[in-house]
């Protein structure tokens, strides 16, 4: 059954972690139904179709999927991209010969009443581990300002900002990097931005900075830049 990994959520609640297969599909979009229904904002979430979920589960990508309770209850996905103009190793200043390197962490959906037991850091770890077997060199993926769960959650995994765009119609992105065959960088110096202060984030980027953290303020949230 492909079981990647085994647990308890809670004393007497036990769940596994498996590779998702094509015939997971139904299951896959009830999940991201679930928790479209309850986001505040909706737009926050870059949903995928069915067919973009097929490409993945039959062989464009990896996923892999938490099961509670005799269901599944979160998914998380990793996507090999088309290499075409919106490919993100654009964005964040690769040269052409190295974009086939690249993999994404696509989408990831942990039903509400699963959330608290770190499972979405728990599957990132593995697809992590599995990438660093393979031939991929970077794993990029994008999230939206004031999506701290998800900015928290690639920050957790080494993560970087590389780039702040708008991505998918207009829509501002942050662009994450990692290179998964190299060791975490050091800086030597660091400032706080607040997270809408767009302009100033992105002249940071563009002089070399790095985004490597996030943290609350009582003006806001504020990014944290290292360079």
């Amino acid at each position: 059954m492909d079981i990647l990994y085994s647990g308890m959520l809670r004393e007497r609640d036990s769940f596994y972690i498996r590779r998702l297969h094509p015939e997971d599909v139904t299951a896959i979009l009830h999940v991201q139904q679930e928790v479209l229904y309850v986001l505040d904002d909706p737009k926050s979430l870059s949903s995928l179709s069915e067919e973009e979920y097929a490409y993945m589960l039959s062989g464009g990508g990896k996923m892999v999927g938490v099961f509670a309770d005799g269901r599944l209850v979160a998914f998380r996905a990793l996507l090999v991209p088309a290499i075409d103009e919106e490919h993100l190793g654009h964005d964040i200043e690769l040269d052409s010969t190295e974009l086939s390197s690249v993999v994404y962490q696509e989408i990831s959906n942990v039903l509400p009443r699963y959330r608290g037991y770190r499972l979405q850091k728990l599957m990132g770890d593995i697809l992590m581990e599995q990438l660093r077997r393979e031939e991929f060199k970077y794993v990029c993926a994008t999230v939206a300002p004031y999506n701290i769960a998800g900015l928290r959650d690639k920050f957790a995994q080494q993560m970087e900002i590389a780039a702040l765009k708008k991505k998918y119609g207009g829509l501002l992105r942050y662009v994450f990097v990692k290179h998964l065959h190299e060791d975490t960088r050091e800086y030597e110096t660091e400032q706080y931005i607040p997270m809408q202060d767009t302009k100033s984030q992105q002249k940071l980027l563009t002089e070399g900075w790095r985004g490597t953290g996030v943290s609350g303020s009582p003006d806001g949230w504020l990014v944290r830049y290292c360079k």
